[in-house]
């Protein structure tokens, strides 16, 4: 099946190529946002994504013979729900809505070329053609990009990978399902898989549930401190790790601070979350930035005493500053909770967590050779 490994070659190729563009994409974003007015920066991206569905659609529009009113349907179907999700989901800020938008073509184009891959396989297997795995396969391997590309960026400096963006891909995966099924729908299809494509699905669905668990266990796993007299905060670090990660920063920036952003390295997660927490100390006020200071002071000192790329001044509060602060606030709380991360940091134990991942991927591959043998 010559043409069938083509379309996994073009598909794989494509899914690399969104995943490792990624990083270039912050910096057409930061360039296009001095550049622009948040009004044209908006309308600059709702103008390419209307576009790209338009011409999709015309593509259909033009190509569809048979059962047109009902493949048409689902077209526009698959297009409202992810106008209704992208309106759901949108956040306070337009030119964040905008970007997003962009992954509606990025994986709506990506759901389908695993799609018509799978198809091209499932025409060439006689008498199991048209199951389920013709949606559950490309549904699975998109999924997986998408976590690929989130991973990515967060370990790119500037960029927010977090599991949010994955659940987005997802609904964009799946209304470009429904776009690719009703463009090029199955001579038949029924839901239930055949034995061999049962096998086929679990262990597809192991690897890419594995996948999403490292990328869960490194993004949203952490710790939650409760510090006397300074608050409770969460961090990707324990205590000690805190500690000694200040002590090593101190001393490496104070030699050589990170005053240039390299788009292209590593992102420091211990910068990084000092960041959040001068943020946050900086948009509230009275006993929040407070407690928020306290934390910066114990924790993430050179972030605050150290220009960096992340924090181009020095964000230490005066003396006088901080009794002005203290004066002002009276007593400090003794039941402070940062609200600093800008995603979630959830406290499950690791061992735990992969102890129930690992059961989960054994279970998925294991599950359909069981129910074989039982037959």
């Amino acid at each position: 099946m010559p043409s069938y490994y083509l379309k996994v070659a073009l598909a794989c190729i494509v899914s690399a190529a969104v995943v490792l563009i990624s990083p270039f994409m912050g910096q057409l974003q930061s360039y296009l946002r001095r550049s622009l007015t948040t009004t044209q920066y908006v309308w600059l991206f709702g103008t390419a994504v209307s576009a790209a569905i338009a011409m999709a659609m015309f593509f259909a529009y033009v190509r569809i013979r048979e059962r047109r009113r009902q493949r048409l349907a689902l077209m526009a179907a698959a297009v409202a729900l992810g106008g209704g999700y992208m309106w759901l989901t949108a956040t306070p800020y337009a030119e964040v809505n905008a970007v997003e938008r962009v992954h509606f073509v990025e994986y709506g184009m990506i759901a389908w070329l695993f799609y018509r891959a799978r198809l091209q396989h499932q025409r060439g297997v006689a008498g199991e053609a048209n199951d389920g795995s013709l949606i559950l396969v490309p549904l699975l391997l998109a999924f997986m990009v998408g976590t690929l590309d989130e991973w990515l960026q967060w370990f790119i400096p500037v960029r927010v990978g977090e599991a949010h963006d994955v659940f987005l891909n997802l609904a964009a995966i799946a209304c470009g399902l429904m776009f690719a099924f009703a463009l090029q729908p199955p001579d038949s299809f029924a839901w239930r898989l055949h034995q061999r494509t049962l096998r086929q699905t679990g262990v597809v669905a192991a690897v890419v549930w594995l996948v999403f668990a490292a990328f869960v266990s490194q993004v949203h796993l952490g710790y939650e401190h409760d510090v006397p007299g300074v608050g409770r905060f969460r961090s990707h670090y324990t205590l000690d790790e805190l500690i000694a990660l200040q002590k090593e920063r101190r001393h490496r920036w104070d030699a050589e601070p990170p005053r240039t952003l390299r788009r292209l390295s590593q992102e420091d997660q211990y910068l990084d979350e000092g960041v959040w927490h001068v943020r946050r100390r900086n948009l509230t006020g009275g006993i929040e930035a407070w407690h928020e200071n306290l934390i910066l002071e114990r924790y993430y000192a050179p972030v605050i005493d150290i220009p960096t790329y992340a924090s181009p001044d020095r964000n230490r509060w005066s003396l006088e500053q901080r009794e002005n602060m203290a004066t002002s606030i009276g007593q400090p709380s003794s039941t402070f909770t940062s609200t600093a991360e800008p995603y979630p940091i959830v406290t499950w134990s690791k061992r735990s967590f992969w102890s129930a991942a690992i059961a989960i991927a054994i279970a998925l591959c294991g599950l359909p050779w069981l129910s074989a043998s039982r037959r």
